[in-house]
């Protein structure tokens, strides 16, 4: 059996912005139970609120967690099944750190733990996970663990309800009647979908729910829309049923992606586009967040609308953190995150969902109509190669587009290559050998052109 708690497995497993990990052999309740401890000592807490997804191996894991706090002596406050930006609700409504247990749209031998600080404040890398890391690979809650004088009390408090009320108080669904198709992926938006659209009502939504079994062995499809092959039940019943659209979420619910009336996927940059107008409709001329990949369609309709669009790094940590320096009011991402001043800059799938019903609700088009205005570039998703010295491939790259008439280059994140007509990023996975090339154009053949031209460097080494 592997040693979990071995200080080779423990550095292996603490990622950037989470715990991932397979279960039992990297992953399991001895490593949660140190997991908890160590949170405790670094984050300071006095009270944890902890939640977890529908994975088998999850609510012993959470319990382990709950009680290696408890031993810490922190109180803890069971949520039970929830969605991630569920937890994060609950740290913002209680004012309580959290840790949330889920692999998000990772295969089911995975899980994993996302930790925040009081009102839902990111724990990544550089700010306290790694600290986490440390104290239990070095031992220190483990071997060398000295319990608390006096234990924490655990209880189990029920924020689902008191999760939708707020949800739809920041993004209520009136207007004409709407059929929803819901694709939950037998995750957890078919724990939270039901809350919230009984709350709406079938007067206002005619829902039609489809895998909203909740089962962490995922038997119908992935939990990841971000692979639009797991899209394809989602488009076939919203064309079958005549629906006015489709909602997709991942395996936590933390991300939405949305189908449109003609069983089409709709890109994450223009669900970016549309949020952030209505946001600014609310609050003129504020900040709105965009990561380098989302569309340029994005900053300018942000520009046109008279706020202000900063550009940041792909990441939730670097979005996070840049709302707070500006007190951005919306911020998106073209993985499909999407996060709100006013849901204490976390994300939510659910959140991003309802404000699309709410656009929709309160106009006399179909989806397809409503969003033209906010698409305006084809792109050509993001397109993985494996590449061995991946700085060695963007540095030639560089060399290769800076001479160029009209283009202009930076390294925010990878290398992003721009010119009036067409734009890329390439960017290193942190995890694997590989180069993520993402592509735009003013128009398909411009697009295509650009991204063939880059990809066969890539893939050729850039000779």
């Amino acid at each position: 059996m592997a040693d979990t708690l071995s200080a080779e497995n423990v550095h292996a497993i603490f990622k950037a912005y989470d715990v991932r990990g397979t279960v039992p052999d990297q992953l399991d309740e001895a490593l949660a139970l140190a997991t908890g401890r160590a949170y405790v000592r670094v984050v300071g807490a006095s009270t944890v609120v902890v939640g977890h997804d529908m994975r088998p191996s999850s609510p012993g894991m959470a319990g382990a967690f709950a009680q290696g706090a408890s031993e810490a002596g922190a109180d803890v406050i069971m949520i039970g099944l929830a969605s991630t930006d569920q937890l994060y609700f609950a740290s913002g409504h209680l004012g309580h750190p959290g840790a949330m247990f889920t692999a998000s749209h990772n295969p089911a031998q995975y899980n994993g733990i996302k930790m925040c600080r009081a009102h839902a404040v990111p724990v990544g890398a550089d700010t306290g996970l790694h600290e986490i890391r440390d104290l239990i690979a070095s031992g220190a809650v483990t071997d060398g663990f000295t319990p608390a004088p006096q234990a924490g009390a655990i209880s189990e408090h029920d924020v689902l309800e008191a999760y939708a009320a707020h949800l739809l108080s920041l993004a209520p669904v009136t207007g004409r009647r709407l059929k929803v198709v819901a694709d939950a992926g037998n995750g957890m938006a078919g724990w939270t979908a039901p809350a919230v659209f009984n709350r709406i009502g079938p007067e206002q939504v005619e829902l039609v729910p489809m895998y909203f079994e909740l089962d962490g062995t995922f038997p119908n499809h992935e939990a990841n829309p971000l692979d639009e092959t797991t899209l394809a039940d989602l488009k076939a019943r919203v064309l079958a049923e005549r629906a006015d659209i489709g909602l997709a979420f991942d395996g936590d619910a933390d991300r939405c992606f949305l189908v449109d009336e003609q069983g089409r996927a709709v890109s994450p940059s223009t669900l970016t586009a549309l949020i952030a107008a209505r946001e600014l409709a609310k609050e003129p001329g504020s900040t709105v967040i965009h990561n380098l990949i989302t569309s340029r369609a994005v900053p300018e309709l942000v520009t046109e609308l008279g706020g202000t669009p900063v550009r940041t790094r792909v990441g939730h940590s670097f979005i996070k953190a840049t709302m707070a320096e500006t007190d951005a009011i919306f911020g998106g991402e073209h993985s499909g995150h999407f996060y709100f001043r006013d849901f204490w800059r976390a994300d939510s799938g659910m959140l991003a969902a309802l404000h699309a019903l709410a656009a929709l609700a309160g106009a006399d088009v179909t989806l397809s109509e409503l969003l033209a205005a906010y698409e305006r570039y084809p792109m050509s998703g993001e397109i993985n190669s494996e590449v061995e010295d991946q700085a060695a491939v963007m540095d030639a790259l560089e060399a290769e587009f800076a001479g160029r008439e009209g283009v202009t280059t930076d390294r925010l994140d990878g290398l992003s290559v721009t010119h009036a007509d067409w734009t890329f990023n390439v960017r290193p996975s942190n995890t694997e050998p590989l180069l993520r090339l993402n592509a735009e154009g003013r128009d398909e053949q411009t697009m295509a052109a650009v991204r063939d031209d880059v990809l066969a460097k890539i893939r050729g080494g850039v000779a």
